[in-house]
């Protein structure tokens, strides 16, 4: 049985998708749309602050794995410069269509793939990151993406995982319920132990306001 998404009713599901449990969003436009409004201006500085977390320096190969519309690999791109490389791998057909027709720069790249069978050597990158993208798996397949990115990830090497967060002040808790957000932040409720399941150490934990968690670990 696939996952169910808790945006299901605000962005539908993708109808040319790489055969996955998971679930895979389609209309990437109006999904940029909508998280662009949601973020209210603060979507770019959230972003950042995943990538100073961390810690992706220039030269590096960098994975986003359930990279969506492309938007965070494409500032991993400028991050690493050059003489790196970030690579977005996503099930839905349209959303890789859109992040390759958004992206102009040469050592970014785009393309369809399960983060439960990922596509790439083992130790082949510096960084591997993913945002919003786990509580789109069954629990099942969030541990075996998880092995995934440790398979393909260089020892030493950094994950970051950031999932739905919301904050305690009442405006910001409406304001997630209304757009079941809310249900987000709590479909992956067992990030960091599944993190630790995975293999990974050094974990630590973070805040990217105003709607992001994140996990760092370590591979080994």
């Amino acid at each position: 049985m696939g996952a169910h998404s808790p945006l299901a009713h605000l962005i539908p599901r993708s109808a040319h998708s790489a055969a996955t449990r998971g679930h895979a969003l389609g209309a990437p436009r109006q999904y940029d749309a909508f998280v662009n409004l949601f973020f209210l201006g603060r979507r770019r500085s959230s972003f950042e602050a995943l990538q100073r977390a961390a810690g992706v320096k220039p030269a590096q190969a960098v994975l986003d794995v359930g990279c969506g519309t492309g938007y965070f690999a494409r500032l991993l791109a400028r991050t690493v410069g050059p003489d790196g490389v970030a690579v977005g791998v996503d099930a839905s057909a349209e959303m890789i269509r859109f992040a390759s027709e958004k992206s102009t720069a040469p050592n970014c790249h785009f393309q369809i793939g399960t983060a439960e069978s990922l596509s790439f050597p083992d130790a082949h990158f510096d960084v591997v990151v993913s945002s919003l993208f786990m509580h789109h798996l069954p629990d099942d397949l969030q541990l075996t993406a998880l092995k995934e990115m440790w398979r393909v990830l260089r020892p030493g090497g950094t994950l970051l995982i950031a999932e739905a967060y919301v904050p305690g002040a009442f405006g910001w808790r409406l304001l997630a319920h209304l757009h079941g957000y809310d249900r987000m932040a709590h479909a992956v409720p067992a990030l960091e132990r599944t993190i630790g399941e995975a293999g990974f150490g050094q974990l630590q934990s973070g805040v990217a306001p105003p709607w992001l968690r994140y996990v760092r670990a370590t591979k080994p």
